[in-house]
């Protein structure tokens, strides 16, 4: 049985492997953990915005120590790189279209899934089974498809 393992967000942020906070796509995401690894979520805080440097070690996992930084200053100084003592690869990786194709998969682990998410869902979705009628979708936003059930009211 495999044991579920925490994997680092900010690394793919950091790193620009598949997105941005301005975007992305998972494509690349996968394709880098198949070939590269990726690291485990406790070596790098999440903090929710790109770096403006490229792309270095001190980006995959990094340890910083006090003083925190005044307001507008990096804080870099205090930041050192950490060598990963383990990486994490996936085995695979591929598309899934289609409901019965999707709910095959589901039997593997979670898919990766597109959605549109309408400033509706963003501010009103709080849980459950979301349905909203979008004209003209535009996939903005990815989410985990962990299962699946049947609204029976609808």
């Amino acid at each position: 049985m495999m044991t579920p393992t925490s994997i680092d967000a900010q690394m793919l942020v950091s790193g620009d492997i598949g997105g941005t906070c301005n975007g992305g796509n998972p494509t690349q995401v996968y394709k880098y953990a198949h070939e590269m690894g990726l690291v485990h979520g406790s070596c790098e805080q999440y903090v929710a915005h790109n770096l403006e440097s490229a792309f270095e070690s001190i980006n995959i996992c990094m340890d910083c120590q006090p003083p925190v930084p005044m307001v507008g200053e990096s804080g870099a100084a205090g930041c050192h790189a950490v060598t990963p003592s383990k990486m994490y690869y996936i085995d695979n990786y591929y598309s899934v279209k289609g409901e019965a194709n999707m709910k095959a998969a589901l039997q593997d682990g979670p898919i990766s899934c597109g959605i549109h998410a309408t400033d509706n869902f963003e501010h009103n979705y709080d849980g459950g089974i979301y349905s909203e009628y979008v004209r003209f979708p535009l996939i903005n936003h990815e989410i985990s498809v962990v299962g699946y059930s049947v609204d029976e009211t609808g």
